[in-house]
């Protein structure tokens, strides 16, 4: 898998970092593993102190570099209730872990690729070097608890397997105390919550928790990401500062999680990378911590574009269908109260509740026109009726359900998520979370999850500054649904801003025109981008780019290429070399951007020119501006 000397080097050099306070390492339960391309090292080992009490250690390096210090691997469980009522030992250890001996350690190597159903690349790559540490109690063989690492080039991740217990004891974690010992100097940026705004903080005097992805900026010229994947049974984690422990991160569970053997904890996750837009590049990593596709018949799963229906009127929803069409939208969607008040347990969900509304009449006319509905649903109601909901709406022909305002975090909460995830796939429905919920990779298990709003997007009408945070931090957990303004006047940014973001935010269901009318649209040619944009990649590159600065994110669909670059609420001189173009290769570039001689309310200019790898372009962005580019192969 990797040499014996390449091993001895990185031991080495932790060895000469690291020394030991109080405590002696545990013969026989060291182990180095690196990453397929020799840059990324995992260290693991168990100390134990002068009473016995054992702890696990891991460190981390990226070419030399330290990314995580010596960091305690733990976890907590409470299982006396269950090994009192069948009878069992009580575990009375004051650490679960402490009394946990290694018993064996062993590596493999996998090397596999897979086609997502959607994306921003056609073909992932999974490429890992593999540790499991497998441990049993030392005074109760019932027990056994693996610690699996996986090392990526793109970064490391690991969790704790709990195999079948013999004996069928159930277990309750009521914390995880895992560290991030980060070096001195580290910033994070920080949001408190899903659709919070970012803050960029040093690892001091944190108010409360921080959501994940959390992306850190390092003092040695690194970037890491702490994240979580396949969080599906167990309770959402964010993340906390270390009360005594100076730059140290701990994981902070939202609730205890109580689960039946065998099973994971989510995979902890630690991206790494020279650049942020490596780091943006790479959220593939989280994908390839989560099981493959459940669905067999994946034909009725299509990506798109969507837009709302604002006046929830057969006529209205008719002209938004025929806008749509025009436009190259593929969805429309009513959002709530279409049924009733959407918090009210009494609404039913199977039954219009507003007049002058014939459902049948416009999913029929949408699917003459080639474009598919979608329907809000409030938890409430998905609470009550997704036993039968999905079957209904299967027959009446809905595409997609809005999930509304869903609870998150404790561990109740996430499988009832993850289950009308699955109830829906059932019945071919697609399906957009809303609100204070993330993704951990599990869309590729259920494709038909298409996006999750977790995001502060247009509903708050952020500024332009935090949109350019958004691809280094929130995108990293994957598609993000951030519902896209044209015409609104409460938007903070210019008007090519808000093009450009088609193509800078992922998203397989992209919502455009949010709070807009077809009423409003007057021709605007620019508006071009958006009737061509995709919204599933087979290749995506940022080409430039650092949070709450700027972005110059470039996606290719086939042959054709979307370049999206945005700034902050300054200013700014940029240049775009186009050298990722293949050899031999031109393309017109048709080009929309800020320009306030134009004589239309939306001030956006459009040029077009010829290119090649050569290219190289200047793009002047005004204050919380933006530039969108579309590249359409000239075929010769």
């Amino acid at each position: 898998m990797t040499s014996i000397k390449c091993v001895l080097t990185y031991l080495f050099f932790f060895l000469c970092i690291y020394s030991s306070s109080g405590q002696n390492i545990v013969p026989g339960t060291e182990a180095v593993l690196l990453s397929p391309d020799q840059y990324t090292s995992f260290r693991f080992y168990q100390k134990s102190d002068p009473a016995g009490k054992k702890t696990f250690y891991y460190q981390v390096a990226y070419k030399n570099k330290i990314v995580i210090g010596e960091s305690v691997m733990e976890l907590q469980l409470d299982n006396h209730l269950s090994e009192s009522a069948m009878a069992l030992p009580i575990d009375k250890h004051q650490r679960w872990f402490e009394n946990l001996q290694v018993k064996k350690i062993s590596s493999v190597t996998r090397d596999t690729s897979w086609k997502p159903v959607y994306g921003e690349k056609a073909i992932i790559r999974d490429h890992f070097n593999a540790l499991t540490i497998e441990t049993v109690k030392d005074d109760n063989p019932i027990y056994l608890m693996n610690i699996e690492v996986r090392v990526y080039d793109q970064g490391v991740a690991f969790h704790y397997f709990f195999p079948e217990n013999e004996k069928g004891t159930y277990y309750r974690i009521v914390s995880e105390n895992t560290e991030f010992s980060l070096p001195a100097g580290t910033q994070a940026w920080v949001a408190k919550w899903a659709q919070a705004a970012y803050h960029k903080l040093p690892l001091n005097n944190w108010e409360g928790e921080a959501e994940r992805p959390l992306t850190l900026e390092l003092a040695n010229g690194l970037y890491a990401v702490l994240t979580e994947a396949r969080m599906v049974d167990y309770a959402r984690a964010k993340f906390k500062l270390d009360p005594v422990k100076p730059n140290t991160i701990v994981i902070s569970m939202f609730t205890p999680a109580d689960l039946i053997s065998p099973f994971s904890t989510p995979w902890r996750v630690i991206m790494i990378a020279e650049s942020p837009g490596k780091l943006a590049e790479n959220n593939h990593l989280i994908l390839n911590l989560n099981e493959p596709s459940r669905i067999k018949d994946l034909s009725w799963i299509k990506p798109g574009k969507i837009m709302r229906v604002m006046s929830q009127t057969t006529q209205d929803a008719l002209d938004n269908i025929d806008f749509a069409a025009n436009r190259g939208l593929q969805y429309i969607l009513f959002d709530w109260k279409w049924y009733g008040p959407a918090f009210d347990f009494k609404s039913d969900a199977s039954k219009v509740a507003i007049k002058d509304f014939d459902l049948p009449a416009i999913i029929k006319y949408g699917k003459e026109k080639g474009v598919g509905v979608w329907l809000y649903v409030n938890q409430q109601a998905l609470l009550m009726q997704s036993d039968s909901l999905f079957s209904i709406y299967k027959k009446w022909g809905v595409a997609g359900v809005k999930f509304g305002f869903v609870q998150s975090g404790s561990h109740r909460w996430t499988t009832w998520i993850e289950k009308t995830i699955q109830q829906a796939a059932v019945n071919h429905i697609m399906v957009n979370v809303h609100d204070d919920w993330r993704p951990t990779g599990e869309q590729r298990t259920w494709p038909n999850l298409m996006t999750a709003e977790g995001v502060r997007g247009n509903e708050e009408m952020p500024d332009a500054t935090s949109n350019t945070v958004l691809p280094f931090t929130r995108y990293l957990a994957g598609a993000a649904d951030y519902t896209i303004c044209y015409f609104d006047k409460r938007i903070k940014t210019t008007h090519a801003h808000q093009l450009a973001l088609a193509a800078v935010n992922f998203s397989p269901l992209q919502t455009l025109y949010w709070y807009d009318k077809p009423s409003f649209y007057h021709n605007e040619p620019e508006l071009e981008f958006w009737d061509k944009v995709p919204v599933t990649w087979d290749e995506t590159k940022v080409l430039q780019g650092f949070p709450g600065k700027f972005i110059t994110t470039a996606r290719r669909s086939r042959n054709d290429w979307f370049l999206g670059t945005i700034t902050n609420n300054e200013a700014r001189n940029l240049k775009i070399k186009f050298d990722f173009l293949p050899e031999g290769k031109t393309y017109t570039a048709s080009i929309y951007f800020d320009d306030p001689s134009v004589k239309t309310a939306t001030k956006v200019g459009v040029i077009k020119k010829t290119i090649d790898r050569n290219t190289m372009i200047d793009v002047n962005l005004m204050p919380s501006g933006g530039q969108a580019i579309w590249l359409s192969e000239q075929m010769k």
